[in-house]
């Protein structure tokens, strides 16, 4: 799969996406990147530890969240998405919900836009998308939990997903999937479908794996967002041993560490 300047295998390898929030209110890293040098600076940091694709998101989906405009989140992402086109090599994903996000992103030079809701919010966004001739990674998400049978639920969800893209003229080869772990799921849901990704391989299409800090590992371990490392490395691990092609994190070295060494004890090489 081409994204931005890079083929990606989508078997085989999992890849490291470095998160990178311009948001004032995200759960774990708040405020930390909201300025274009500290922005381009910490990206910077993540391509050192081995980031291979770039995730900018304007706008926190934290449980809670508080939506903003359009225009805000445009306003936050653009020039950063311009100025890491700008001065990085790295392909740039897009993490937004929202048509005109989408569409003032890919403008602005995003190589791949990362849809929360898979293209159920916005009824244009899968035109935008179509349109762009850009990838695209669809996470499973919904307004609520009741769940007949858990994961052939997830399964049926995502094929939704799908189905929308492939209407818009979406080529199969530029989809990306993700379960959602954090988004319309318990506890025990959220490990379960870690546990269970294989169950999603049926779809046909590659997977992504989100788990960084998130609750499900501050629930399990009694932690606070800024020590759950160790816990989303144990999530890592797993989305290498189910064939996932990308996890979404925020502590790249150690994530790119962990992959390195999962993948030498399953395929023998370095």
């Amino acid at each position: 799969m081409k994204i931005g300047n890079r083929e990606f295998e989508v078997k085989g390898h999992t890849y490291v996406m470095g998160i990178l929030n311009v948001t004032p209110d995200s759960f774990s890293d708040g405020g930390k990147w909201t300025h274009r040098d500290s922005a381009l600076g910490h990206v910077e940091e993540m391509l050192e530890e081995g980031a291979d694709l770039i995730d900018i998101g304007g706008e926190s989906t934290r449980p809670g969240y508080q939506m903003i405009s359009e225009e805000e989140e445009i306003a936050r992402v653009m020039p950063v998405i311009e100025a890491v086109k700008a001065n990085f090599g790295v392909p740039v994903s897009l993490d937004t919900y929202k048509w005109k996000v989408a569409e003032a992103g890919i403008n602005a030079g995003a190589d791949l836009i990362n849809d929360i809701w898979g293209l159920k919010y916005d009824n244009k966004m899968a035109d935008v998308i179509s349109k762009s001739g850009l990838p695209c990674c669809l996470m499973h998400n919904r307004h609520n939990t009741d769940y007949g049978t858990f994961l052939q639920d997830v399964a049926a969800d995502l094929s939704e997903s799908v189905r929308l893209a492939e209407q818009a003229g979406i080529q199969r080869e530029k989809i990306i999937l993700d379960p959602g772990v954090g988004f319309a799921k318990t506890y025990e849901q959220n490990l379960e479908v870690i546990n269970r990704l294989e169950c999603l391989n049926s779809l046909g299409y590659p997977i992504l794996l989100g788990c960084s800090r998130k609750s499900v590992v501050g629930i399990t371990l009694d932690l606070p967002a800024h020590q759950r490392v160790e816990g989303t490395l144990v999530t890592t691990v797993m989305g290498v041993m189910k064939g996932c092609m990308f996890v979404r994190v925020h502590d790249v070295k150690e994530n790119v560490r962990a992959v390195k060494m999962a993948e030498a004890i399953l395929y023998g090489r370095r």
